[in-house]
């Protein structure tokens, strides 16, 4: 299973995305001149406020707009109930974003992001709509390499805790504060369901190409179950690790923000 925790729900996130794409992303407006818009999907437990750093890392001069996703249940939309099925959560998401493919864009997904992220392409491909022009999945098993251990999102809250504490995402303070997570266990338990109980169907390859981030130091995520990726696309498939466990999105932000705008602004770049 993936080591998912949560950093930041108890902060608001930028913006409500009132004049962009409502409540689903997390900035002020849409930027009219961006030239390729970069969705961005969080890991279990977090929110659009994990990729607020990397708004600032691509200004509008660069031409990538970067659009953190807000999912129900967290930031400014916390009193909202959390998905815990991915089938319902990725027809919403696809009704809710696709207006806003009318420009070339990438979809990033961290954890349960690359999975929600590779579903909603998948979909946006039966439906005839736009593909995204790469898939960056990090920290993720193939959706058809998952793991098979029993699921841990219906355990007694102590021992929900302790495997919270396990997998390292959960801040010490946060798990010991037990007003705080009263309030956020419902949320976790639904992320939590949500990658669990995924089932991956057969289905066309995608024509996009993919990225694939993984840790170094991410035992459940590596070899085959994070390579097996690129069977999944017929668009062409690159690898690359960081240092780090399952959360160098955090650690290795710096490195990680680099191999990005590698891959996003290369192609912008006047020829």
């Amino acid at each position: 299973m993936l080591g998912e925790g949560n950093r930041s729900m108890a902060t608001e996130t930028k913006g409500d995305g009132a004049a962009a794409g409502g409540q689903w992303l997390a900035t002020h407006a849409l930027n009219p001149r961006a030239r390729l818009r970069l969705f961005c999907f969080p890991y279990a437990g977090g929110s659009a406020l994990i990729y607020r750093k990397w708004q600032d890392a691509f200004p509008a001069s660069s031409g990538v707009e970067v659009l953190p996703v807000q999912l129900p249940g967290r930031g400014k939309r916390r009193n909202e109930p959390a998905f815990a099925r991915y089938e319902p959560l990725v027809e919403a998401l696809a009704d809710a974003l696709s207006p806003h493919f009318d420009r070339p864009f990438a979809f990033f997904g961290h954890s349960m992001g690359a999975l929600l992220a590779f579903e909603l392409a998948r979909l946006s491909q039966q439906r005839g709509l736009p593909a995204p022009q790469r898939l960056f999945a990090s920290g993720s098993p193939a959706p058809h390499k998952r793991s098979d251990k029993p699921p841990t999102y219906d355990l007694p809250d102590a021992e929900f805790i302790e495997e919270l504490r396990r997998l390292k995402g959960t801040p010490t303070q946060v798990l010991e504060h037990p007003e705080l997570m009263q309030l956020m266990m419902p949320l976790l338990r639904a992320d939590f369901a949500l990658t669990q109980t995924y089932v991956y169907r057969e289905g066309r390859r995608l024509n996009c190409p993919f990225t694939v981030y993984g840790g170094r130091e991410d035992e459940e995520v590596r070899g085959e179950r994070i390579s097996a990726w690129c069977e999944l696309t017929s668009g062409g498939c690159s690898l690359k690790e960081f240092e780090g466990g399952h959360f160098f999105i955090h650690t290795a932000e710096e490195q990680l923000l680099q191999a990005l705008k590698l891959e996003l602004l290369r192609p912008l770049m006047p020829r």
